[in-house]
């Protein structure tokens, strides 16, 4: 049996109680929480977005980013629109203040990836993200690979 210390589960909620203090450091200098502050940082990637695809993207369920979404808005930081096409479909942008809050907030996120970067080589950094993105699609790999495989049966038939 493994050791318990040694587990995935146990190692990642150790580097994450390891990580995100710096972090939620920065967040919290500027009113943010956690969740609010992955919502913002895929807006100021991708501009624009559906609500659902917003949900997918930031790994907080729908019901729960709404209340996110909602303090968000409160504060200025973004806003809704309704698709022209669908109304059922709502899409967030971040608005002029929250696009600002990007270049307060960025060079101390960014630093302080660099200082985690240095603490343990860019070789390791690169083997880590590498590893833990292999480790995040397994199983749409093996959903993949179940589904190919069904296919292939259902195509002998």
């Amino acid at each position: 049996m493994q050791d318990f210390s040694r587990s995935l589960p146990m190692m990642l909620y150790r580097t994450l109680d390891a990580v995100m203090p710096r972090f939620r450091g920065i967040f919290k200098d500027f009113g943010l929480t956690e969740q609010q502050w992955r919502v913002l940082r895929v807006l100021w990637q991708y501009d624009r977005l559906p609500f659902r695809e917003l949900a997918g993207l930031t790994l907080i369920p729908a019901p729960s980013l709404v209340g996110v979404v909602d303090r968000l808005a409160r504060d200025g930081l973004v806003e809704r629109h309704r698709s022209a096409t669908d109304r059922r479909n709502v899409n967030v942008r971040a608005t002029a203040k929250g696009r600002a809050l990007e270049a307060q907030v960025m060079p101390l996120v960014d630093s302080a990836y660099a200082d985690l970067r240095k603490a343990v080589g860019a070789k390791t950094w690169r083997a880590v993200l590498a590893g833990l993105e292999q480790i995040s699609t397994v199983d749409d790999r093996a959903g993949k690979r179940n589904s190919n495989s069904k296919k292939r049966t259902e195509d002998k038939t």
